[in-house]
């Protein structure tokens, strides 16, 4: 492990020296909330946050996005479109790095995805570990407290200085060329691993009462169980719990012409299984018309359909599907409880 040291002071230096070179995106503070935005000045970076309201999945899939233009007239012609300008994502955290990680595992395997292969190629990656835990928040339970890869550089606050771990040869580069550091001293680097200790140990205080490994188990054995329909029952399939999860990745393709239907262009939007429509066919059959069934399925698409896939839970532990989220169901921490207490008290 490559860790380096970085003076308060410095930072504000660092991040002025990027945005001469790039774009650059970050966690700024709006009307009390923690968002995503670009910065134009080191002022508006925010490092102390506790969860942004939206992930920075939309670096990488945007809400809508254009695949291609396309003419049918005088023949058919299509022009695929590529947006990925060069940008830097300062201040993501290891929960949110490791659903990155889960979607560049989704978006890579066959066939590829070229449009979101090519905005991570043109990112940079600048993990920043959290001081602050949101009242939802329990990544401790789902392994995702702090990563060892998947971001170029990791700024931890050691109260009077910064620790940057270096995780990639961009990181690297950004590091030497426009910072100022030192390597970090022995009692940096325990200071280090008892903060992300101390961490890990608050944020299991929201979490699970039992090990998220019998996850899988426990969805097996609670199909029928009440709770999904009781639940359900107050979802107002509004898909708020899909938009802000940094790993659902579900969109919809649409063809739009122009006036004069000789022209159009190709878009891909967000989609999510809470929506009515989502599991409509072109038929017309919906095969899972009923809230209770597009409400199960969530969970069961998190904590055990895709485990094959992607050797993980699709949760990383943030929360914000219980913060956005009015009706007050989409808490996997108090599902999954309740589940566990049900599954108790039925005696397996």
């Amino acid at each position: 492990m490559n860790l380096r040291i970085m003076d308060k002071g410095e930072l504000k230096k660092f991040v002025q020296n990027l945005l001469a070179h790039y774009r650059v995106e970050g966690v700024v503070k709006n009307n009390g909330a923690y968002l995503y935005d670009t910065i134009d000045s080191p002022e508006q970076l925010c490092m102390d946050f506790d969860c942004t309201r939206y992930p920075p999945k939309k670096y990488f899939l945007p809400p809508r996005e254009t695949l291609f233009h396309f003419s049918t007239s005088p023949e058919l012609e299509v022009s695929p479109v590529f947006e990925s300008p060069p940008q830097v994502i300062f201040g993501i955290h290891p929960y949110d790095l490791k659903a990155i990680a889960i979607l560049d595992k989704v978006f890579s395997k066959d066939p590829p995805d070229p449009h979101y292969l090519k905005r991570r190629e043109a990112s940079f990656l600048i993990g920043v570990d959290p001081k602050r835990i949101s009242p939802h928040s329990f990544w401790a339970d789902m392994g995702a407290a702090s990563v060892n890869e998947g971001f170029d550089l990791m700024f931890t606050d050691l109260e009077d200085s910064y620790a940057v771990e270096i995780g990639s040869a961009s990181g690297e580069t950004l590091i030497s060329t426009y910072a100022r550091t030192q390597p970090a001293t022995g009692d940096e680097k325990s200071k280090r691993v008892t903060l992300r200790t101390n961490l890990y140990s608050k944020s299991l205080i929201n979490g699970l009462d039992f090990p998220s490994y019998e996850i899988p188990k426990l969805l097996e054995h609670s199909k029928e169980s009440p709770i999904w329909r009781e639940n359900a029952n107050k979802c107002l399939s509004c898909g708020a719990c899909n938009f802000v999860c940094p790993t659902c990745y579900c969109f919809d393709v649409q063809d739009e012409m122009d006036l004069d239907l000789k022209q159009g262009t190709r878009y891909r939007k967000w989609d999510g299984c809470l929506l009515k429509d989502f599991a409509k066919v072109g038929s017309g059959e919906n095969f899972r018309e009923s809230r209770t069934a597009r409400y199960r399925h969530r969970f069961y698409r998190k904590g055990l359909y895709q485990l094959d896939t992607l050797q993980d839970f699709a949760c990383v532990g943030c929360g914000r599907c219980a913060s956005a989220c009015l009706a007050d169901i989409a808490d996997p921490v108090r599902v999954f409880k309740k589940l566990k207490q049900e599954y108790r008290e039925g005696g397996k």
